[in-house]
């Protein structure tokens, strides 16, 4: 089986150059992820414009945004996505435990909750959330909109999950707890 090389930033387009560029002037280095999609620089751009948007006037905070980051993650067993958003939620706010039950998808605020479950139920069932999950959102307050939005960021997650899943690059985030 051939192997997945995360590529040196010269050797790719000069459209994801100028995108790693950026990236690292942002967040101080490049992830091996974020090299690995620039083997296609239309799909780093679209990804990174994609998360960009949703962040525009969101129905979500950016814990809430994290905790469906981690239970997607979970959901598709993504050691790299759950490493990188682990530590992103712990800058956030969530405590190292906060990260731990919200990918077991126990938690006990009403809303995060809710987010969680809907998140967890449309990853598990390839895009069709349980009609208890739907409810559930809904009832504690969120809308449409809100409902649009946690699809984008289930189906954004998803997309570097399986670039992962398929690429097996190493991953240089801090390594995550297992859980049972």
């Amino acid at each position: 089986m051939k192997t997945i090389q995360v590529p040196a930033t010269e050797a790719l387009s000069t459209l994801s150059q100028s995108i790693l560029a950026q990236v690292q002037k942002k967040m101080g280095k490049v992830p091996n992820l974020y090299a690995t999609i620039g083997y296609s620089g239309q799909a780093l751009k679209g990804m990174l414009d994609f998360e960009a948007t949703l962040s525009q006037d969101s129905s979500f905070t950016g814990k809430e945004k994290e905790a469906v980051n981690l239970i997607v993650s979970q959901v598709n067993n993504c050691d790299y996505c759950l490493s990188a958003h682990t530590m992103l939620a712990q800058l956030k706010g969530f405590s190292k435990e906060d990260t731990l039950a919200i990918r077991k998808g126990i938690v006990s605020d009403s809303k995060l909750n809710a987010i969680i479950s809907l998140a967890a139920s449309i990853a598990n069932n390839k895009g069709t959330a349980s009609e208890e999950a739907l409810e559930q959102f809904f009832e504690v307050g969120y809308d449409e909109k809100a409902l649009i939005e946690l699809i984008g960021l289930a189906t954004l997650r998803t997309f570097t999950n399986y670039v992962y899943a398929n690429t097996k690059i190493p991953v240089d985030f801090p390594t995550i707890e297992s859980i049972a």
